[in-house]
Order: structure tokens, then C-alpha cells, then sequence
């Protein structure tokens, strides 16, 4: 299983994509259970000198873990490095997992509240996407519009999905 994203507060334009403001993380699942989560990012305007973002921090931009799933995220950096937001999620997963609940927890379920958690403790807004690991994909996101697409199955028989959630 695998799930990607092409940007959580994607330019409304074709000249603003081409300047590089975009975020693209995936997460996968292979056949052994082993979980991966990659983020690149496009970085921000007007940055200051120095500046690390939060898509090379681990915990932050992205985190795997294969006793429980792979978080990719995309958004404000600061806010999502304030709360390692990638390690959040996975920590939800993992305890919801370990928990009689754990059923009931659907991955988007978990990621909307750790975007609730990261929006009520310091303003910021942003997305992710994740894969447990048993496979389930969610994505979530607090901002005008995350692209993502998932494929799910045997690479004979793929099950694919995608959307640009406004």
C-alpha cells in the first residue's frame, strides 16, 4: 500500500506551482511489513537565512516506524515542527493498535485529531497522509485543499484512488 501528496496548500496558479511552493510526500508498505515516508518540499517565500524547515527533521516532516505505520505531512512549518506532528501520528497509530479500540480508529480518524492538536495548540495548519501497518491509507488536512492519490493491492491488480480535496 502506498500513499502520496502532491501539496497541502497547493498555488491557485500555474505560475505559482512553477515557482516551487509545493510539498510532495509519500508513504509505503512493501510485502514484509516494512514501512518508508519521504517528504520534499518546495520551501516558502522570504525565508531567513538559515532557516531549516521541517521536511528534513525527522519526526516532523516525516517518520516511519514498522511496529506501527509512516506519517508523511505538509503545511507550516513551524507549527508542524512545534508539535513533530509525522511522530504524533504515529504514536496515535501505534496506541490505537495496542488498544481494544484499535478497529474503530480509522488512520484519518487519528490524523484529523493530531491536525486538531497541531491547530489548537499553535495555529498551524497542514496535511498528511499515512499507512498503517495493515495497509489502511488516511490522509487529512486543515488547509484550503491537499491533492492525494493512494494505490492499495498486488501491482497485477492495483487498486488506485486520488483526489484534490478543496
Amino acid at each position: 500500500a502506498g500513499v502520496g501528496t502532491g501539496g497541502a496548500s497547493a498555488p491557485a496558479s500555474a505560475a505559482a506551482s512553477a515557482a516551487g511552493h509545493d510539498t510532495v510526500g509519500a508513504v509505503a508498505l512493501d510485502a514484509q511489513g516494512n514501512v518508508a515516508a519521504a517528504t520534499s518540499t518546495g520551501g516558502i517565500t522570504a525565508k531567513r537565512a538559515g532557516r531549516v524547515g521541517d521536511s528534513p527533521l525527522v519526526g516532523s516532516g516525516a517518520y516511519a516506524d514498522n511496529m506501527a505505520g509512516a506519517v508523511s505531512t505538509t503545511g507550516h512549518g513551524e507549527s508542524i515542527m512545534s508539535v513533530c506532528l509525522a511522530h504524533r501520528l504515529v504514536g496515535d497509530m501505534r496506541r490505537a493498535e495496542e488498544s481494544e479500540r484499535a478497529l474503530a480508529r480509522p488512520v484519518t480518524e487519528l490524523a484529523e485529531e493530531s491536525l486538531g492538536y497541531m491547530l489548537e495548540r499553535v495555529g498551524g495548519r497542514g496535511g498528511m497522509v499515512a499507512v498503517n501497518r495493515q495497509g489502511d491509507v488516511g490522509h487529512a488536512y486543515t488547509t484550503s485543499r491537499m491533492a492525494w492519490a493512494s494505490v492499495r493491492g498486488r501491482a497485477n491488480a492495483p487498486v488506485r484512488q486520488s483526489g484534490v480535496n478543496e
